[in-house]
């Protein structure tokens, strides 16, 4: 049970995010949603309450392309919530396209990987004040087939989508392991997981085509959301996680990652470039 926990979740209010946020608000957890759209934070706060009749969510709505957005964002937890007991990173995208966010990253990069980057950073003191606190991110297999270069992070060279969506993934492991190793003796969990193809909205951001004809005739293939936040629910309310921090989940078991994915020099690179690009003092403590 959850009951008296809190869980922040991004990408809260349609596919994987929803359905963890809803299991979760069934199990008596109260959440934070971190939402772009009110009026679907609105409508996934109804939802959640029809179903459990729980008034437990509460909206916290910011851009995941704008950096600033998850400073004020941050800030806005730390202040409204008496504690973080998980923090849910979940939001994603992909881009059929090369673009750039408000900060000129690019724009998948920037939101899979830079924004949950610094939300984590600015919400860890909070999390580190809650023994047992927990930080879940939802990474994939597709970190398998990364096209993953630390001199052309921005895709400037080469963009292709799917290798680039890869490569956020595969970053997002990356952070993971390395924040596990700096938080090492500290009593606060950190997994990263694959959800399989699931029949969720990402993509629909390209336009017509994808969110009308493309994504609903490969959902066809896809397992639901709730099947692909099995492993976001169990890391973030199973009462004891039998596996070191910095594992890799598939469902509800460890899974092996890329000898790239598993790199520490890369990890330890990739941190620091990320430090610099977020506005954070290199080589600054996190714990």
């Amino acid at each position: 049970m959850m009951t008296g926990k809190t869980c922040v979740i991004t990408g809260g209010t349609s596919g994987i995010g929803e359905a963890t946020a809803l299991a979760l608000a069934e199990r008596g957890a109260d959440l934070g949603i971190i939402c772009r759209s009110l009026e679907r934070g609105e409508t996934t706060r109804a939802m959640i309450k029809e179903k459990t009749g729980r008034d437990c969510v509460r909206l916290f709505v910011a851009d995941m392309e704008r950096l600033d957005d998850m400073r004020r964002v941050a800030a806005e937890l730390i202040a409204a919530l008496d504690k973080i007991d998980v923090l849910v990173n979940n939001a994603g995208v992909t881009m059929l396209k090369r673009s750039e966010t408000a900060d000129g990253n690019e724009t998948t990069f920037g939101v899979n990987h830079l924004a949950p980057f610094l939300l984590t950073h600015d919400l860890l003191p909070k999390l580190l004040e809650t023994p047992g606190a927990r930080i879940v991110n939802v990474a994939s297999d597709a970190h398998k087939f990364a096209g993953f270069y630390m001199d052309d992070l921005q895709s400037k060279k080469k963009f292709s989508s799917m290798r680039v969506y890869g490569a956020s993934k595969l970053c997002n492991i990356l952070f993971t392991n390395e924040l596990a190793r700096r938080l090492e003796g500290r009593d606060i969990g950190v997994w990263s997981l694959h959800p399989g193809a699931v029949s969720t909205r990402l993509g629909a951001n390209n336009g017509a085509f994808a969110a009308k004809l493309l994504l609903p005739a490969l959902s066809l293939f896809f397992r639901t959301p709730l099947q692909g936040a099995r492993a976001s629910i169990y890391l973030a309310s199973h009462p004891k996680i039998d596996a070191p921090n910095g594992s890799y989940f598939v469902d509800e078991h460890t899974a092996k990652t890329t000898k790239l994915a598993r790199d520490p020099n890369v990890a330890a690179e990739l941190w620091a470039e990320s430090e610099r690009l977020v506005g954070l003092d290199v080589g600054a403590s996190w714990a």
